[in-house]
């Protein structure tokens, strides 16, 4: 009898509507997952994804390595850093994306309250004009 217990190895991957490529992981696609998912998303220096909301979907992210910052609310005007071992709340509806300041790469476990982190995802990259504000020139050394 079949118990749906599914293992999810390493080295697939999708490129997400957030222009970015995630590994994939355990979601309504890979295993039939009902009510969550969870992927690796790994973020080279200077790289952030299409801001964007989940619409009516939680967002939890764990940073397995690296450092990177997270911009978040109306406009991105607040910014979160997040560093190696720390976890990251987005509720639903809010605006919000990584960027990876550092000059090292930076890999995140996201979690989302829906069998698929592309369901309701709604891109905001007309709100991205305060991340040019952000001065590229001054990733960490």
């Amino acid at each position: 009898m079949d118990d749906k217990v599914r293992l999810i190895k390493p080295g697939k991957t999708y490129f997400g509507a957030q222009g970015v490529v995630y590994g994939s992981g355990a979601s309504r696609k890979t295993v039939g997952a009902g009510k969550v998912c969870m992927n690796i998303l790994p973020m080279p220096s200077g790289v952030h994804p299409v801001s964007h909301v989940h619409k009516d979907v939680e967002t939890i992210a764990y940073l397995l390595e690296g450092e990177c910052a997270v911009f978040h609310g109306e406009s991105l005007k607040n910014e979160t850093v997040v560093k190696k071992g720390e976890q990251i709340f987005i509720p639903e509806n809010v605006p919000h994306t990584p960027f990876n300041l550092s000059d090292k790469e930076c890999v995140w476990i996201a979690v989302h309250s829906s069998d698929d982190n592309q369901d309701e995802l709604i891109p905001m990259p007309e709100i991205e004009r305060f991340l040019i504000k952000v001065n590229r020139n001054n990733i960490k050394k």
